[in-house]
């Protein structure tokens, strides 16, 4: 130890001394520290369960949409069993005949019921729906009398979608638009009532005008 340096008395001595002079912080400094640290901690907390759910939410997606390419192979088939339900005889006398008709019917009934629980659904707009260039296809035009212009006549072929998200667009017929100088039905679309929101035409909203 050298002379000049303090006995180790002293110093315990003067750290007590500092520490008793050292102010204490007060009431109002405490409760700001602990409001921060709890800010703190909840902002973490919320970042956590965000990422949490948007993990599941990844997951959950990629589970879904994992089965897109299957559903969009077996819309073939649900095609053709519509097709021959169509002309399938079910009045037939024949009893296979008309037996064949009811076993077509349940299979396109089993087949939708099988769709329907893993997510995908059906888009099949009644006669009279507005269509809807984000679900529809219009592939032909037609007058009518009983609905507005721009309104689904008849749908040709039936559109699918998955949890939500378009497979298929459903292959539509729809009604002639107004004529000539008439106001359009929605101005939000102007005179071309089969483009998108954005003023982008559909890609398969072109239509064939038919007398």
């Amino acid at each position: 130890m050298t002379d000049d340096q303090p006995p180790a008395e002293a110093q315990d001595e003067a750290a007590a001394t500092f520490e008793a002079n050292e102010p204490e912080p007060s009431i109002e400094a405490l409760k700001a520290e602990i409001a921060q640290l709890k800010d703190q901690m909840l902002r973490v907390a919320a970042d956590a369960e965000n990422a949490k759910r948007r993990a599941e939410r990844e997951a959950n997606d990629a589970r879904a949409y994992a089965i897109n390419k299957f559903a969009n192979d077996l819309l073939g088939v649900a095609d053709n069993l519509a097709r021959a339900l169509q002309h399938a005889p079910r009045d037939a006398e024949d009893a296979a005949v008309k037996n064949l008709a009811i076993g077509l019917e349940m299979t396109e009934k089993a087949l939708l019921t099988a769709f329907d629980r893993n997510g995908l659904k059906r888009v099949e707009p009644a006669r009279g729906t507005r269509f809807d260039p984000h679900q529809h296809e219009a592939v032909m035009e037609q007058p009518a009398d009983d609905v507005g212009p721009g309104a689904v006549l008849q749908v040709l072929q039936a559109g699918y979608e998955l949890f939500g998200r378009l497979v298929r667009p459903a292959m539509v017929v729809v009604s002639s638009k107004a004529s000539t100088g008439a106001a359009p039905s929605d101005p939000a679309q102007g005179a071309n009532p089969y483009a998108h929101a954005d003023g982008e035409s559909d890609a398969g909203a072109s239509v064939d005008q038919t007398a």
